[in-house]
C-alpha cells in the first residue's frame, strides 16, 4: 500500500514558516512528504531535513523528495538535535510538526490504528517495541483505566478497563475488532447509538501510550525550539486537546517575560521573553478544506517566532 497523506493546512503552514530560500528547515513529521515537498520546492541554496520514525513514511518521503534539496532521516523528532548534528547542522531557520496519526497509518488496517475492520492490535508508529496488544495484556485494571482517562479523556475508562481485564481471563485481546467490541459492551446504549464510534477515545489513548507521544512532544518542543535561530518560526499542527494544550502552554511560557508570582507588585525576576506568538488563536481549516479532507476538521495550527 502506497503511503498517502493529504497535508493539512498546507498553505497556512507555508505562509507562516516565512521561508527564506537559502535557509535550513526541519519537518519533524515527514508523513507522506506533503508539507516537506512544498518547503523544499521553495529552497534555493537552502536545505530541508525531514524526519519520521515510521519506515513506511521514510521510504515514501525519500521517493517524493528525490531531486529536491532535502535529506530524510528515520528518527523521532524528539531526537532532532542529534539527527541534525550528525548532518553537521546546529541551528535552523524554521520547523514544522504535523502531529497525530497519518492517513496512511489509519488506512493501512494491518497497522492496527483503526477501530474500523479487524487487524492485529499493533499501533506502533516506529514498527518496533511493545504493541498495543502487549499493553492491554500487561496492565492492571487501574493502569488501563488511568491510560484511557488521561490520554483518551474517556468517561467510561473504569468500565472499559474492567471489560478488557475480564475478557483476557478467557483469551488474550489481540485484534482491533475484539477491542472495539469490548468498548461497545462497556458503554451505555445511548453512547453506542451516537454517530462517532465509542471506541475512538480508547484507540487514541492506547496509541498515545504505545508511542509515548506526549513525552516525545514535550521533549521535542524544547529540542526544536533550542535549534531555532532568532527570527525562526515554529509551526505545530495538533489534532486533539491534549496535544494542543501542551503546545499552547509551552508557547505561552516562551512568550512570557516575567515569571514572578502574581502577588508580587513589581517584577523582580528580570525575565525576558524567548519568543513572540504569531497566532494568538489557532488557525483552523477552512470550510472547503474541512469538506474535502475530513481529517482536517480537528486540526489546529499554532505558530511562534523565536526572539
Amino acid at each position: 500500500m502506497s503511503f498517502e497523506h493529504i497535508p493539512v493546512l498546507l498553505a497556512e503552514c507555508i505562509e507562516n514558516l516565512a521561508i527564506q530560500k537559502e535557509g535550513l528547515y526541519l519537518d519533524g513529521t515527514a508523513g507522506g512528504a506533503g508539507h516537506s515537498s512544498e518547503i523544499a520546492k521553495r529552497l534555493d541554496g537552502g536545505w530541508l531535513y525531514s524526519l519520521d520514525q515510521d519506515p513506511d513514511a521514510v521510504a515514501a518521503a525519500r521517493e517524493r523528495l528525490a531531486g529536491l534539496p532535502a535529506t530524510v532521516i528515520q528518527t523521532n523528532f524528539r531526537y532532532a538535535d542529534k539527527a541534525l548534528a550528525a548532518e553537521g547542522v546546529t541551528c535552523i531557520d524554521g520547523a514544522l510538526l504535523d502531529l497525530g496519526v497519518s492517513s496512511h497509518q489509519l488506512d493501512a488496517r494491518e497497522r492496527g490504528f483503526s477501530y474500523l475492520g479487524d487487524a492485529p492490535l499493533d499501533m506502533r508508529m516506529s514498527q518496533s517495541g511493545p504493541t498495543a496488544a502487549d499493553l492491554v495484556a500487561g496492565m492492571t485494571r487501574e493502569e488501563l483505566a488511568r491510560v484511557l482517562r488521561e490520554y483518551g479523556e474517556e468517561p467510561y475508562a473504569w468500565q472499559i478497563a474492567g471489560k478488557i481485564c475480564h475478557a483476557r481471563e478467557s483469551a488474550p485481546v489481540e485484534t482491533t475488532a475484539q477491542l472495539a467490541a469490548l468498548v461497545a459492551s462497556a458503554v451505555p446504549p445511548a453512547v453506542r447509538r451516537k454517530d462517532k464510534n465509542p471506541a475512538r477515545r480508547t484507540f487514541q489513548a492506547l496509541r498515545i501510550a504505545v508511542n509515548g507521544e506526549l513525552d516525545a512532544l514535550s521533549e521535542g518542543l524544547d529540542v526544536i525550539f533550542n535549534l531555532l535561530r532568532p527570527g525562526g518560526r515554529f509551526c505545530i499542527i495538533t489534532f486533539h486537546s491534549l496535544e494542543d494544550r501542551l503546545v499552547k502552554q509551552r508557547f505561552r511560557q516562551w512568550a512570557t517575560a516575567c515569571t514572578c508570582p502574581p502577588e508580587l507588585p513589581v517584577c523582580v525576576c528580570g525575565g525576558k521573553a524567548k519568543a513572540r506568538l504569531i497566532t494568538r488563536k489557532p488557525i483552523e481549516a477552512s470550510a472547503q478544506e474541512a469538506e474535502e479532507n475530513r481529517r482536517s476538521r480537528s486540526a489546529k495550527l499554532r505558530v511562534i517566532e523565536k526572539l
